[in-house]
């Protein structure tokens, strides 16, 4: 009886260390350095299972069987889909736009409760004439499937945009 009170405490006590920790970003991570388009490619997925990439394929070496996700497709041009793009990822919780050029994007992501971000990016691939795109947690190896969902809820939403 008294190491189970003992072992709620510690859970409780853990518990709200997470909950501040995150409050004051200690599982946000640092921003990379390395995003954009480099020989027309975004940076790789991640090789465990906390991104999504359109360009999967084009990358060797291990990848998770996860990570690919199909491109955004145009709506009109290259810069008016980007633009409803950027319009739809302005109205979404704790998006902040980094980066907006005709032909790329770049979002981050944060979670409202423990400030996880994720780093998001679009890029008008000229040759394939879709919207290429990437999502990966900075943090952790899982993501529980999060950068898919939120792909594709701006797919949809996208979609119904006037």
């Amino acid at each position: 009886m008294v190491i189970a009170k003992w072992l709620l405490v510690v859970l409780a006590v853990l518990s709200v260390g997470a909950l501040l920790g995150g409050r004051f970003g200690l599982f946000s991570g640092k921003a990379p350095t390395d995003l954009g388009v480099r020989e027309g490619r975004l940076k790789p997925p991640s090789p465990t299972p906390n991104s999504v990439s359109s360009q999967s394929d084009l990358w060797p070496g291990p990848r998770s069987a996860d990570a690919r996700i199909d491109p955004i497709a145009l709506r009109g041009d290259a810069a008016s889909t980007l633009a409803r793009l950027r319009s739809v990822v302005e109205s979404m919780p704790g998006a902040t736009v980094v980066e907006s050029r005709p032909d790329y994007l770049y979002v981050q992501f944060t979670t409202s409760l423990m400030k996880f971000v994720d780093d998001t990016e679009f890029w008008f691939d000229p040759a394939a004439r879709v919207i290429q795109v990437r999502s990966a947690s900075r943090v952790g190896r899982k993501d529980f499937g999060a950068n898919r969902a939120r792909i594709e809820a701006l797919r949809e939403r996208l979609a119904a945009a006037p």
